[in-house]
């Protein structure tokens, strides 16, 4: 509803704030739904019920919102709702993989693989002026792909929302290809891991999964420091790969990470958070190793 005592962007941040704990919520479900010991299948199955979820209330509450500004229109459906559609769209694609895959020979499953990434690569080729709107950042079509109506032919006859009051022309093509970037790194993970069974050393298998605790901000600012420092590769690793790894890793959904990063970029003090907190950290322990050391060295004298 709109509300003539407050200026524009006052509402447009109340909007966001209420959006983004919706999507934290979701996300902390998510969490829980990954770390309770069920097999994939249902853990993929109970998460698109919960996204499914998540999506009629972000629909119910938007539903009573009147944008105030063409920014906060376009706000909402290229960064707000591509979020949540995305993680339904991306969890229907891993669970009909899992529901698909054949069993047996392993050669069966890498072709069952490549076909699928086979798919994903005409998608995005069909796709490729978006694709690469998207990709660079752009945001001269912001107004005509993400503001309510828009026409476009092609779009029209893949829309996923008949609603148009809560639809534009790409919101929704915004969310597939977002999904379809990461089931595309699920994949290569996937085939990843049968290249390299016979390879690994028995010694390198994880016996308990590791779970980041610190915040998720926390973690993107250890990605791009790692990355920019040249970490991976020789240092020509793309950020973009090295998140996959570390969302696979952690099973945890790092989503737009880089207006987060943006966000590390803005800080007026204190820019390295973290890894000034990791420094302090690894000095202390090194501080109490010696400490340690001198103490037995004392007591071996006497």
């Amino acid at each position: 509803m709109r509300n003539k005592k407050y200026p524009n962007s006052l509402i447009l941040t109340y909007m966001r704030t209420i959006t983004e704990r919706f999507y934290s919520a979701l996300e902390n479900q998510l969490n829980e739904i990954s770390t309770n010991g069920e097999p994939l299948a249902e853990q993929y199955k109970a998460s698109i019920i919960l996204c499914k979820k998540a999506m009629a209330k972000l629909k119910s509450y938007i539903s009573s919102y009147s944008f105030e500004s063409v920014d906060d229109e376009i706000h909402f459906f290229k960064e707000v709702k591509p979020m949540f559609y995305s993680k339904y769209i991306y969890f229907i694609s891993v669970y009909n993989f899992l529901m698909k895959r054949p069993t047996g020979a392993e050669d069966h499953l890498k072709e069952y693989i490549n076909s699928e990434l086979a798919d994903l690569k005409r998608y995005f080729d069909h796709n490729a002026a978006f694709y690469q709107y998207y990709r660079s950042g752009s945001t001269q079509m912001d107004q005509v792909y993400f503001t309510r109506g828009g026409f476009d032919v092609h779009v029209e006859l893949e829309k996923f929302e008949e609603d148009e009051v809560y639809s534009t022309s790409h919101d929704y093509k915004l969310a597939n290809i977002i999904a379809n970037e990461k089931y595309q790194d699920f994949l290569n993970i996937e085939l990843q891991k049968i290249n390299n069974h016979d390879e690994r050393p028995p010694e390198m298998s994880i016996e308990l999964p590791l779970t980041w605790t610190f915040s998720k901000t926390d973690l993107i600012e250890l990605i791009y420091a790692l990355v920019a420092a040249g970490a991976f590769n020789n240092g020509n690793a793309e950020i973009k790969s090295v998140v996959s790894f570390f969302q696979t890793v952690f099973h945890i959904d790092l989503g737009q990470y880089y207006h987060k990063y943006t966000d590390i970029t803005r800080r007026k003090k204190d820019r390295t958070l973290l890894l000034d907190k990791l420094k302090l950290s690894l000095l202390r322990k090194i501080d109490q190793k010696l400490d340690e050391d001198g103490s037995v060295q004392q007591k071996l004298k006497f």
